[in-house]
């Protein structure tokens, strides 16, 4: 059972506490992620996600600009391009990665 402090009220209002009257237990944390998600902010992986999002922007402003033909062949491309690039990142980032 934890000791409880008494204050007065006076005492408490005008002169502050010195010591804590709590006092901070150890957490042992536990990650069930082997590795830091922060680790995912690697400049080619960022690259890599960045022109594929520049791709798929560019293709929703040819589709509101009317261009659907424009807009069918980056889709096109997109099909091909997402996957390899989405692999390719997950291949590079567990072969650079050190455990």
């Amino acid at each position: 059972m934890r000791k409880t402090q008494w204050f007065n009220f006076r005492n408490f209002f005008h002169k502050p506490s010195l010591t804590s009257s709590i006092k901070p237990r150890p957490i042992a944390a536990y990650s069930f992620v082997p590795f830091s998600p922060v680790a995912m902010l690697d400049p080619t992986i960022l690259t890599i996600g960045g022109i594929v999002l520049g791709i798929a922007i560019i293709e929703r402003i040819l589709e509101r600009w009317g261009v659907i033909d424009l807009a069918d062949q980056f889709s096109k491309v997109m099909r091909f391009i997402l996957p390899v690039a989405f692999y390719s990142s997950l291949f590079y980032f567990f072969a650079t990665f050190m455990f």
